[in-house]
């Protein structure tokens, strides 16, 4: 797996969306997720008439 070093702000702001014992990889992988499904949204959304 490839490391990924952070600055302190991004380790603030993923330390703001984390639910209590939510692991940072948890967490990156929920907005990963959410961040596909949205694309996957806008891009399917443009398909109609």
């Amino acid at each position: 797996m490839p490391t990924v070093e952070l600055d302190e702000k991004t380790i603030r702001r993923l330390d703001g969306l984390r639910e209590e014992d939510e692991s940072y990889d948890e967490l990156v992988t929920e907005l990963i997720n959410i961040y596909e499904a949205e694309e996957l949204t806008l891009f399917h959304g443009g398909d109609e008439y």
